[in-house]
């Protein structure tokens, strides 16, 4: 089965429900095939916390988080980075550390990464990308 990793952009628009295509686009997929990486929960929560958590809000970040699986970090994952990172560094391409993290979690899984991030498109080295903008 085919994994989505959804970077926290795209599960920020979900959550808002700003960006209809998108939530149109989650719900063809089998929800077993969404995955978020750890650190986007960590992105979520951490967002949460510096809006002292807000009950709205809160209540909705929860609601997604129990219908996807969110993935840790492995040894697997942190080789995936490290390669990922130095081969980012080689071409000179720059992405925020979260991003990178992300990123190679993706990478590690042979998931598609779904998200908005121009700078993920210079990637060159096997990243899978999608962008759920667009109507398919």
């Amino acid at each position: 089965m085919k994994l989505y990793m959804l970077d926290t952009n795209i599960v920020s628009h979900i959550i808002k429900g700003d960006i209809p295509v998108i939530r149109e686009r989650l719900v063809t997929l089998p929800m077993q095939s969404i995955v978020l990486s750890s650190i986007t929960l960590a992105e979520l929560l951490y967002d949460l916390a510096k809006r002292s958590y807000p009950k709205g809000l809160t209540t909705r970040v929860h609601e997604f988080l129990i219908r996807v699986n969110v993935l840790a970090w492995d040894n697997h994952v942190a080789d995936s980075y490290a390669n990922l990172r130095a081969a980012c560094e080689a071409e000179g391409v720059t992405l925020a550390p979260l991003d990178l993290m992300i990123a190679a979690h993706a990478k590690a899984l042979n998931a598609v990464l779904v998200t908005q991030g121009k700078a993920f498109s210079r990637v060159l080295d096997g990243l899978n990308i999608e962008s759920w903008e667009q109507r398919v």
